[in-house]
């Protein structure tokens, strides 16, 4: 029998994707070097038009032709291996698709490596976990558009569904665009993390909830605008027992946070491009600083801060973080949509953010309602600029921004750190700015570099520099 498809990587996330391409009728052969995942992948695929191969030959004999392999394993010299292992073995017009979170340059330089040979090549994002890999995944596939026939049926067949039933699957653009956009997706899942513990530290601190009042209180936004896939599984978190101590399973979990470098990736490349998403970054450093545990406690015994009282308008002051969240996740947004404007403006991937929006409505981690708003705004202009500039988005703002400025002074107030509260509002109120005290900024760079500076009253693009009196000789 020859299979439909090929999966290399039987890690749980490969294990799941074979099985969802099976349900959907597509046969898969699987393979993996470790024989103690072999064995347990036959056993879950046992009874369904699903082979686990023993050896790398028999793999490649069970495919038909053209052979569509995806390749399921950690990102970097992994994918360069498997790649460099099964060239030999293929022919033109042959695909490999890479399904991990690749950087996005590696994809850029595999796909025009093996166009030289004649070899298709798709980097993919593949957003939803476990769970999405098994019953229906966001993917985000770019690369060689030649492959992307090949294998549409199959990706938009498994990939999660909409309530309209919209696949979200979609072709993204050319080389490693499929990648970039899924790494800008994991930037937005940081800060989109990072601000729901922001609002579980002010909740705790500020008004002295329990993690089941929290529980409740983040059920209740899930409701509304706020609601989330991430707003949905923390009040599960919260209201959690932990079994052994009888404690809030939150309370037993040490505050050190892990990460897999997504998000460094987005905030190195809008440094790059010249894009502020500052709440991007701070997400990152965050979980940077979280790491620091041992100086962390350390500085608690040395380090002072102000003391207040718990809060008693609990109402008021919840409904300001409940605002506080909803406009900083909105400048996450619009950072994360900037900064593919940039890339797409510096790869030519022809982008289309409205289909990216949808790409996010299911199956992904940062799936939430008010990515419809996103598509509506785009559908409405697709050359808009920028989200808060869209009439949807800028009322939103409007009507939230009292309680979210509350909440960042309060914290500040209380030495309660909100880094992704304060650096979307610092954003929000720079874009917003008409002047910046940059023309300071420009006449320091010249007066101790020469680095010239524009005028105000003089074409833009025309630089001048000023022969400053008192400078110091160095």
């Amino acid at each position: 029998m020859k299979y439909n498809i090929g999966i290399i990587g039987l890690g749980v996330m490969g294990q799941n994707l074979a099985l969802n391409m099976e349900r959907n009728a597509f046969s898969v052969a699987a393979y993996d070097l470790d024989e103690e995942k072999q064995i347990e992948a036959r056993e879950k695929f046992a009874g369904k038009k699903m082979h686990v191969a023993a050896t790398l030959e028999d793999f490649l004999n069970s495919l038909e032709s053209p052979k569509k392999i995806m390749m399921m394993v950690p990102a970097g010299k992994a994918v360069d291996a498997i790649i460099e292992q099964l060239k030999p073995s293929l022919s033109k017009g042959d695909l490999l698709i890479d399904g991990g979170n690749t950087h996005f340059p590696d994809t850029e330089r595999r796909w025009k490596e093996l166009q030289t040979e004649g070899i298709l090549y798709i980097g993919t994002g593949v957003s939803g976990g476990e769970e999405g890999a098994l019953w229906g995944p966001s993917i985000m596939p770019g690369g060689d558009p030649d492959a992307w026939p090949m294998v549409k049926p199959v990706f938009q067949a498994i990939a999660a569904k909409t309530d309209d039933g919209s696949p979200c699957c979609e072709w993204v653009g050319e080389g490693g665009a499929g990648h970039f956009v899924k790494m800008v997706h994991n930037g937005i899942e940081y800060g989109d993390m990072q601000m729901i513990c922001e609002a579980y530290l002010l909740m705790e601190r500020v008004l002295g909830l329990t993690p089941q009042e929290m529980s409740d209180v983040f059920r209740q936004w899930n409701e509304g605008e706020l609601n989330s896939y991430l707003i949905e599984i923390t009040a599960n978190i919260l209201s959690k027992t932990d079994s052994q101590t009888g404690k809030a399973m939150v309370d037993v979990i040490l505050d050190t946070a892990g990460q897999k470098g997504t998000g460094k990736w987005t905030s190195i490349a809008a440094l790059d491009l010249g894009i502020p998403a500052q709440t991007i970054a701070e997400a990152v450093f965050a979980r940077t600083l979280s790491a620091l545990k041992d100086e962390r406690v350390a500085a608690s015994k040395i380090l002072t801060g102000p003391q207040q009282p718990i809060i008693d308008d609990k109402e008021q002051f919840l409904e300001d973080i409940r605002q506080a969240l909803y406009a900083s996740k909105i400048c996450s947004y619009a950072q994360g949509f900037q900064l593919m404007r940039a890339a797409d403006a510096e790869y030519g991937w022809q982008l289309q953010y409205g289909n990216i929006a949808l790409l996010w409505r299911a199956g992904c981690i940062i799936r939430a309602r008010f990515l419809d708003n996103i598509k509506a705004a785009f559908d409405k202009n697709p050359r808009l600029p920028n989200l808060l500039l869209d009439d949807y988005f800028k009322t939103a703002v409007d009507r939230t921004q009292t309680g979210w400025r509350r909440v960042v002074a309060e914290a500040a107030k209380r030495g309660i750190p909100v880094p992704a509260f304060a650096s979307a509002l610092a954003y929000y109120d720079g874009y917003r700015s008409e002047r910046l005290p940059a023309n300071l900024l420009q006449a320091q760079r010249d007066y101790f570099g020469a680095h010239t500076y524009e005028r105000v009253d003089a074409p833009r693009g025309k630089f001048f520099h000023t022969q400053w009196t008192g400078q110091e000789k160095d």
